[in-house]
């Protein structure tokens, strides 16, 4: 609930239960997994199994959805 007061500043209240915000760098990070997950994805499938790490072969994708999926994790965290 919002209410004004005098000077026009805007008081927030928030029930006893309620959580805090997220600080400002969660969603940067989230963001951020979720987009180096892709990326080592298509990295994996566009250089033929080369690359991000050569000696791990298929396991890469498990690397790659990995990290996408602690990203995806974070956005149910996300206030």
């Amino acid at each position: 609930m919002a209410r004004r007061g005098n000077d026009d500043e805007t008081l927030i209240e928030r029930a006893e239960g309620e959580a805090a915000p997220n600080p400002v760098w969660f969603k940067p990070i989230m963001i951020g997994l979720m987009l180096i997950g892709l990326v080592w994805v298509l990295v994996f499938y566009l250089s033929g199994t080369l690359y991000p790490i050569p000696g791990i072969g298929g396991w890469n994708l498990v690397v790659g959805f990995g990290i996408a999926f602690v990203g995806f994790l974070m956005t149910t965290r996300w206030r």
